[in-house]
């Protein structure tokens, strides 16, 4: 049977849990009405179209600080829940008596050890109950909301909340002073999460990818053997191709290899033509609150939009890779008489594309994909000097993993 398309796919959501909580620590006691709707907007457009202005302290405003919690919050940490997901099942390779470490590296106000915690806490309370969290911050103020929250989760659930510790220090130098002493006495490091932190970083260096890499670089040494480093950034186009130069650097090292979403480690695709980027859009379900304000201001918060990567020195990828195993990196266009998507492996980005007279039983499953889905193709025709490839009636499309 054909996989569900897209849009008819169960939609990530908030557990009723976190919900909870934020509404536990909701701005809506500092700000009311037109105040945080005009709060978002500006923090939209500082995340946006006035990035060259983004301070790395922009959450030392306690008015963003309060919009953020309210709206950035919880798109961020679902986007966290669902790389979470992905990630493989290595319990069988933990110590059972050693905690889950966990460095969430430029936590902001905790989104990632909040999503994680929330995450371990419906599948493995155990695990939960003896997480341990290193979360740092360049700033004080974001790193007492990180407090609050997962204080407020531990309480709510009953358990301790002596898991987690808060450094401040500065991201773009780690290693320097207490902060570096903290990273190094908490590893090896089961998962770090940098989560719309590294586009922040050097901003204004002549080679910001290059820089990024390094710090990431130094962080490398301190991930668990089975460990993965989990990094989320803006689907915008400045911000993702940045991100697959910071891949470049570090595969072009062999400092790590990729998990997902790539599945090669070759030279990004993307960056050979100034306009391609790529990204995820996974459909979530709006928090009624969110939605609310959406329309105050005109925003639509029904999917997560993101880049990301899945980093890790193990050599694990998320599916056995070979020359007909794609990733989808668009959505599916209909044209007439002929449907299209972008492809992405080892052999560059590609144009893949079926007529309509040409559908069959054994390509129906084209049909079902969708950006971010792996599939494997066979039978794909190309015309010599063509960039388009065709998919015959006598191809087949399987789906390997739906997004």
């Amino acid at each position: 049977m054909p996989m569900q398309p897209f849009n008819e796919k169960k939609l990530s959501s908030l557990s009723s849990l976190v919900l909870k909580i934020l509404a536990k620590v909701s701005p809506e006691r500092d700000l009311q009405g037109d105040t945080l709707a005009q709060a978002v907007l500006n923090l939209s457009r500082l995340f946006t179209t006035a990035r060259a202005t983004l301070s790395l302290h922009y959450l030392d405003d306690p008015v963003h600080a309060a919009a953020y919690r309210f709206y950035f919050l919880p798109v961020n940490l679902s986007k966290i829940q669902v790389l979470l997901d992905e990630l493989p099942n290595d319990s069988e390779r933990e110590t059972p008596d050693r905690p889950m470490a966990v460095l969430d590296f430029g936590c902001g106000p905790g989104t990632g050890a909040l999503a994680l915690l929330d995450w371990l806490w419906h599948r493995s309370p155990e695990r939960a109950k003896s997480l341990s969290v290193l979360a740092t911050d360049a700033s004080t103020a974001p790193l007492q909301d990180t407090k609050s929250l997962w204080d407020a989760y531990c309480q709510e659930v009953g358990i301790a909340s002596s898991g987690l510790r808060c450094v401040e220090g500065n991201l773009e130098h780690p290693f320097k002073g207490d902060l570096g002493k903290q990273i190094v006495r908490g590893g090896p490091y089961d998962l770090i999460i940098i989560a719309n932190c590294l586009n922040e970083l050097f901003s204004a260096a002549a080679d910001s990818p290059a820089e990024r890499a390094e710090v990431l670089a130094q962080l490398l040494p301190y991930l668990a053997p089975h460990g993965t480093i989990m990094i989320v950034e803006p689907a915008l186009r400045q911000t993702a191709r940045a991100l697959h130069l910071v891949r470049n650097h570090l595969l072009k090292q062999g400092l790590c290899t990729v998990y997902s979403p790539c599945l090669h480690e070759g030279a990004c695709p993307a960056l050979d033509r100034p306009d391609d980027w790529c990204h995820e859009e996974r459909p979530w379900q709006t928090p009624p609150a969110i939605a609310a304000l959406d329309r105050e201001v005109g925003f639509i918060k029904d999917a997560l939009k993101f880049s990301y990567l899945l980093l890790r020195t193990d050599g694990r990828t998320i599916v056995p890779r070979s020359l007909q195993t794609f990733r989808v990196v668009s959505e599916l266009r209909e044209l007439k008489g002929d449907t299209r998507a972008w492809l992405c492996n080892e052999l560059g980005r590609s144009e893949i594309g079926r007529l309509d007279r040409a559908a069959s039983a054994t390509n129906a499953v084209l049909q079902a994909c969708h950006r971010g889905a792996i599939i494997r193709l066979d039978g794909v025709k190309w015309k010599e000097g063509s960039t388009l490839g065709r998919i015959p009636a006598e191809g087949t499309v399987e789906m390997i993993r739906p997004a």
